[in-house]
């Protein structure tokens, strides 16, 4: 090679590019199969951040940058915000997204399905303790910070390892970026328009459950519920693996 010829830098591959000798086995594989249970779990999401906002003192346990904005609003002296449950919150998530990160070494060798199912099903685990906290004591809210914050956690670092286009399953702000700078208004093609528009809505459902039961019949049945949706997500992953 010449060698007054500039090198050209290496390509950063993309969610859709085909898979290098150097990636994971399931690199570039369809995750189609996945789309239902990430669904589900996006609604548990919305679920989880109206459990924890309305009912564990204005905290989010799925959302990150909800704490980071609150723990600023704190510290500014603004009532009804706590310093020390946004960083119980932010710390287990961390937690939980470090034990999926070093899972993943061992995980990635699966199939996609089967690494999402024992993921979920750690979940489950996590959410059904958080619910028999609920219905036992109601002076445990940073025991249910820390316990909901770990699942979500967990599942978060895992969701983003898989890489699904489009579905986060915690945020939607990428989601909602992607349908408006895609849209026609944009002169855009909007790719993958169905799961955004789900997305949105699954999350949205998830919400409004999770505010009326907080509202009107305590943390523990909206906890139930979220344990419940959780499970039903891990049947989904089985189903789909054996499809």
């Amino acid at each position: 090679m010449d060698s007054n010829q500039p090198s050209r830098p290496p390509s950063t591959p993309s969610v859709g590019d085909p898979p290098s000798a150097g990636d994971p086995p399931h690199a570039g594989h369809d995750r189609e199969p996945l789309l239902a249970p990430l669904m589900a779990v996006t609604a548990v999401s919305g679920l989880i951040d109206a459990i924890s906002y309305l009912g564990l003192g204005h905290v989010f346990t799925a959302n990150m940058t909800g704490n980071v904005v609150v723990i600023a609003f704190a510290v500014a002296g603004a009532p009804g915000f706590s310093v020390l449950g946004s960083l119980v919150s932010l710390a287990a998530f961390l937690t939980g997204a470090v034990i999926a990160g070093r899972l993943a070494n061992v995980m990635r060798a699966r199939d996609p399905s089967s690494w999402l199912r024992r993921i979920l099903g750690a979940e489950a685990v996590l959410l059904a303790a958080s619910t028999v906290v609920a219905f036992t004591t109601d002076q445990a809210v940073h025991a249910l910070i820390a316990l909901t914050a770990l699942a979500m956690g967990l599942r978060n670092a895992t969701v983003r390892k898989l890489a699904v286009p489009d579905v986060t399953t915690t945020v939607l702000t990428l989601t909602l970026t992607g349908l408006a700078s895609d849209s026609t208004w944009a002169k855009g093609t909007n790719p993958r328009v169905g799961r955004r528009l789900a997305s949105v809505v699954a999350m949205l459902a998830g919400a409004l459950a999770g505010a009326v039961l907080v509202l009107h019949t305590g943390l523990g049945w909206a906890l139930l519920l979220s344990t419940a949706g959780t499970t039903a997500a891990v049947v989904m992953t089985r189903r789909s693996s054996r499809g």
